[in-house]
């Protein structure tokens, strides 16, 4: 039996008494994802992206692990509820108009000193200080370098489109602002380079485009490299005690690290490693979270047809954003049906296999967007689910 087929009987048994859809998290494949980002990291704490996870039970899990400091969260809200359940370091990476969770944070000296807030115009700041509520806490703020690649003097833009703050000498005047703003500190600086670190450089048939996108990343990484450096160092001039440099991401974890300017990691989806990093030359990871749907139909040879599965992911468009199936290996989509909404037709000859109630295991195309479709991870631990936990969504938790 190889090693896929394998994977498929133990999952199989582990969730028998269970009934599908449901979804899982291989715990032995999960911390030895987390292993491998450590050893990556290269000794830089690594910060965990809680977007990429969505369980409060696997973040305490893999904080406890050495080599793993803080949590990077995506809202408001969620940094607010994370403080209150013992996250001691939360980094929210986005900026927020949350008037009454700033109001929160305002008014609660353990939150205020457990969160970090992100800003990159000053607006940012006087919506804070219009929501205090009277409030007098000292916000903690963090600042946001644009790490996007501009080309042919700026006509040509690779990365996300996030920070207006670029140069040295703008994240500078912000950091002189805040300063000089009562009830603000400047605690750090981050830098996600989305670009190179969301973005696989191996794509399966695509030679060309391929080579395209690791010469894109190669001139993404020098340049940024210098610039990182010296918007460290300018703000460092106004802000002596900086607390941390963030940067990196899953797919870029030893190069960031690499960098003397950055102080911490952040990375997330390498702990369930989803589809979309299966194209990376830069590391390999264990598939560690996956959910089954239950065969409910058998529409003729070759063909099985489960239920439900279309649980796209966020981004633009395309193929790339859909679930592939995973086990048993050989199934595809029907491409005039895709991953539907409340079934979904599979083709290949693994289909005449399976029968009326039996598992197709599929792996989602990004990591935590995974938990917003089930309320509870099952862990299993070799054969046996050992615990059932929930994600955000199973206590109630959706944030965005």
């Amino acid at each position: 039996m190889n090693s896929a087929a394998a994977d498929r009987a133990r999952y199989d048994r582990a969730t028998a008494h269970l009934d599908a859809p449901l979804a899982i998290v291989d715990v032995e494949a999960f911390d030895a994802n987390a292993d491998d980002l450590v050893r990556r990291a290269g000794g830089k704490p690594v910060r965990v992206a809680s977007k990429s996870v969505r369980c409060r039970a696997l973040l305490e899990r893999v904080l406890a692990r050495p080599g793993f400091a803080g949590v990077m969260s995506y809202t408001l809200a969620e940094s607010l509820w994370l403080a209150r359940s013992g996250f001691e370091d939360v980094l929210l990476a986005y900026p927020s108009a949350d008037r009454a969770g700033f109001g929160e944070l305002a008014n609660d000296a353990k939150l205020a000193a457990a969160v970090t807030v992100m800003v990159d115009d000053p607006a940012q700041l006087e919506l804070i200080d219009g929501a205090r509520d009277g409030g007098g806490e000292e916000i903690r703020v963090c600042l946001e370098l644009d790490t996007a690649l501009r080309l042919l003097g700026g006509r040509i833009r690779v990365g996300a489109r996030r920070s207006p703050l670029r140069e040295p000498a703008q994240l500078a005047a912000l950091a002189r602002t805040v300063a000089g703003r009562p009830g603000f500190r400047v605690v750090g600086l981050m830098a996600y380079e989305g670009h190179v670190a969301g973005v696989g450089d191996a794509l399966a048939g695509r030679p060309l485009r391929s080579r395209a996108i690791r010469l894109m990343q190669g001139a993404a990484r020098r340049e940024l490299v210098a610039r990182r450096a010296e918007v460290a160092a300018a703000v460092r001039a106004v802000v002596p005690d900086l607390e941390f440099v963030n940067g990196g991401g899953t797919g870029s974890v030893q190069q960031t690290a690499a960098e003397d300017a950055v102080t911490e990691i952040a990375a997330g989806s390498g702990l369930y490693v989803p589809r979309l990093f299966d194209n990376y030359t830069s590391f390999s990871g264990r598939p560690a979270a996956l959910f089954a749907q239950p065969v409910v139909r058998r529409p003729g040879v070759g063909v099985v047809t489960v239920l439900g599965g279309g649980y796209p992911a966020s981004g633009a468009a395309g193929p790339d954003r859909l679930p592939v199936p995973h086990l048993p290996q050989g199934l595809r989509f029907d491409p005039q049906e895709g991953a539907g909404e409340v079934q979904t037709p599979l083709l290949g000859s693994p289909a005449d296999d399976l029968l009326i109630g039996d598992r197709v295991w599929f792996r989602h195309a990004k990591a935590g967007e995974l938990c917003e479709r089930f309320d509870t991870l099952h862990l299993v631990e070799g054969d046996r689910v050992t615990q059932s936990v929930p994600t955000y969504r199973g206590e109630g938790r959706t944030f965005l």
